[in-house]
């Protein structure tokens, strides 16, 4: 087995996703970065650690310009904020580290970037599990219920012989499966929940006299005090579950945001460029392969300043 890194190779895989940063892209600094990289097994573990955070934490703390005398201070203390995060990962649980999402941490089942997984529950019902997945399973004889901390999963429910609900919880509030197929998607500061089969019924956390019942080929985004309205479900939104991602006249910004899901380090879209609009399926297993296509299709050039930095710019 692979020794873990160690605490000094952690600060310095910290202190490298701080600086690389930092809103001054440089070359340079870049092919040192790589070089450290590549210079230790221990060193590529660390990093490893760090995109796993890029995906668990929205707010994981990245820097702005550091200018004035408090530059070092305030990079000094982004860096030991990532470390405490990296030591909690670890099992050091001694830190007290604050905002950090231990139950995340400590779920029963993880997906991390690139990586989907299948699960089977006692009682039938089948998961998948998209990339940057976190959640528990807790069947008793009253309910059987997923807790969904982060990710997004696909639930194909089965037929209880004890009748007991099964609900799916998020941050926002819950999804009460009626016999169906679902999606579920923990975002930043909501959840989006769509219907393939059947019916749910959606509660958010804080105003559970707001019910609403979602029928098969509708969709709806809800935070913990109100549902929108719901919306037509497009056409392949569950695609990931096959390994495809589908869109239809998507924004490029946006196509380029839902594809940074699937590959580690930093996907960016130029402003210039956002606007544009994309169709298609893609196999979101080898994104390399969907970059390289674009400039084939669309007036733009992908610019790889590391094969962990990327961006879409104007061709």
């Amino acid at each position: 087995m692979a020794t873990p890194p160690d605490l000094k190779t952690l600060e310095a895989a910290a202190t490298w996703y701080v600086q690389l940063n930092d809103g001054t892209p440089d070359e340079a600094r870049t092919h040192a970065w790589q070089a450290w990289l590549q210079a230790s097994p221990q060193h590529a573990a660390a990093w490893a650690r760090v995109e796993a955070l890029q995906q668990q934490w929205a707010k994981m703390p990245r820097q702005a310009a550091l200018s004035g005398l408090g530059a070092a201070q305030k990079q000094r203390r982004a860096v030991l904020k990532i470390l405490g995060m990296l030591l909690a990962v670890g099992g050091c649980s001694w830190l007290a580290v604050e905002q950090v999402q231990y139950r995340a941490v400590l779920a029963q089942h993880r997906t991390h970037t690139r990586e989907r997984r299948s699960l089977r529950l006692d009682d039938g019902t089948q998961l998948e599990l998209n990339t940057g997945t976190a959640l528990d399973i807790r069947f008793d004889a009253h309910q059987r219920l997923i807790q969904l901390y982060e990710g997004e999963i696909l639930v194909q429910t089965a037929k209880d012989p004890a009748r007991r609900p099964l609900i799916v919880s998020t941050g926002d509030g819950t999804i009460k499966a009626l016999g169906t197929q679902f999606s579920v998607r923990q975002l930043e500061d909501s959840t989006h929940v769509g219907v393939l089969e059947a019916a749910v019924e959606v509660r958010p956390r804080r105003q559970p006299e707001q019910a609403l019942r979602l029928e098969a080929g509708q969709q709806v985004t809800f935070d913990h005090d109100a549902l929108e309205n719901a919306r037509p479900l497009p056409p392949g939104s569950a695609a990931w579950a096959r390994g495809m991602l589908s869109v239809d006249d998507w924004r490029l910004g946006d196509f380029i945001t839902e594809l940074g899901r699937y590959r580690p380090g930093v996907l960016r879209c130029a402003p210039q460029v956002q606007d544009l609009s994309i169709s298609g399926a893609f196999r979101i297993d080898d994104t390399d392969t969907v970059l390289e296509n674009l400039s084939k299709t669309l007036p733009v050039r992908v610019c790889y300043l590391t094969r962990y930095w990327v961006s879409i710019e104007p061709a």
